[in-house]
């Protein structure tokens, strides 16, 4: 079966919001055995959207679309799909009524204009949304599907989970796509690509190679008539990769440092805190993105580069530029871990401008981790450019913590 996917609002178009909805469903679709024709990005425009919801039908099974579901006069997507099918919308009493309660259950009396969001059309059915307030539909008409969905991810995502896929599954049938992602860090992505140069250029499986900002990512695509064949495919590929790149491999799939690190820290019952005179934060901010961090995370300091002097680590009179060193990283880690009381403290310090010692645009970053009876040193050389510097500090921080502990 083949699928589009409609992504609706002028806030998207006007590149106020990034589409993170589309690439989400994206993803889920393969494995269902669905592949997707298109994407799309359609303002608040009732013609436009009626052109580009027929164009896609015309071409697709499924057309799913996120946005456009709320009460505003903007809000246009049931009013397109009720004229793409050609049938009229009627206010659903029941539907209402969830919709008052839900107000005053929130201490709130429901605005008359939420009354639209209770309309549905014969071919259509409700998708009950706990989430918001905005129901979705599921319209079934001459053997094609519409699917309507909320725009809010916190919304989009779970209904998806919950309700959409597991029906989905049900009804298609055909290819099934599998998908592995192996996520290493330590080795060039020329490198990689010389030692699994058996691997690349097969188109089933296929290999991808990809530069991320925490390492290389090794991507597996496997096509079967069944899921089971196309395991059988992709486990073979996956093996061999896995027993040449063990020693730099950190994560899978939907992993991220910090919940690599998260999961080791409260397997070994261990804590950690840092000391960040690089990245302005972006450490901790990716720690503390784990809901359970407080179990493991003690907290931190955040200075400039100059600003090493807290807890006695330099004094006024030390140069700058002779801060910015590894060992200086080694005694930031060994002091925050003092200070915070615990079992591990992790020091950052680096150059945000390129090095006077290269001739190009580089900058010299220190890492260094210490625990209770080990002392992990990590010097590297990024691109001197802000944000990649703070980004490849904290996210290197973070996967040489997860692979000390692994």
């Amino acid at each position: 079966m083949k699928a589009d996917i409609l992504s609706i609002g002028h806030e998207l178009l006007m590149g106020e919001l990034t589409d993170s909805n589309a690439a989400w469903i994206a993803t889920r679709l393969p494995r269902l055995g669905i592949s997707l024709n298109q994407i799309s990005i359609v303002g608040d425009d009732i013609h436009r959207l009626v052109e580009t919801m027929s164009l896609a039908l015309s071409r697709s099974d499924i057309v799913i679309t996120t946005g456009g579901l709320g009460p505003t006069q903007d809000d246009l997507t049931r009013e397109a799909v009720a004229q793409v099918l050609e049938e009229k919308p009627s206010v659903q009493v029941e539907i209402v009524k969830q919709l008052e309660e839900y107000f005053q259950s929130r201490g709130q009396v429901m605005p008359k204009t939420n009354i639209k969001q209770a309309q549905l059309i014969p071919s259509a059915q409700f998708i009950p949304n706990k989430y918001g307030t905005a129901p979705g539909w599921w319209s079934e008409k001459h053997g094609k599907t519409i699917i309507n969905l909320p725009g809010p991810p916190g919304e989009m995502n779970p209904l998806w989970l919950e309700q959409i896929e597991p029906q989905l599954r049900q009804k298609t049938t055909g290819e099934i796509t599998i998908t592995r992602t192996i996520k290493t860090l330590g080795m060039s992505e020329g490198r990689i690509d010389e030692i699994l140069t058996e691997h690349f250029g097969q188109i089933n499986p296929y290999l991808g190679i990809y530069s991320k900002q925490d390492g290389i990512h090794l991507r597996i695509i496997s096509k079967g008539d069944t899921e089971k064949e196309a395991l059988d495919l992709l486990t073979p590929m996956e093996k061999s990769i896995t027993s040449q790149l063990s020693e730099y491999i950190w994560g899978y799939d939907t992993d991220t440092p910090a919940q690599s690190c998260y999961q080791l820290l409260r397997q070994q019952n261990l804590t950690v805190s840092t000391w960040d005179a690089c990245t302005g934060g972006m450490l901790s901010d990716l720690i503390t993105q784990i809901p359970s961090h407080d179990v493991f995370y003690k907290g931190g300091l955040i200075t400039g580069q100059a600003d090493t002097e807290h807890l006695g680590l330099h004094d006024n009179n030390v140069p700058a530029d002779a801060r910015i060193n590894q060992q200086t990283a080694t005694d930031m880690a060994k002091l925050i871990k003092k200070e915070m009381g615990s079992d591990l403290g992790i020091g950052i310090i680096g150059e945000t401008e390129p090095s006077n010692n290269t001739t190009v645009q580089s900058a010299n970053l220190h890492i260094s981790i210490v625990g209770p009876n080990t002392i992990s040193e990590i010097p590297i050389n990024v691109p001197a450019r802000r944000i990649t510097i703070k980004r490849r500090a904290a996210n290197t921080a973070l996967i040489e913590l997860a692979k000390l502990l692994g």
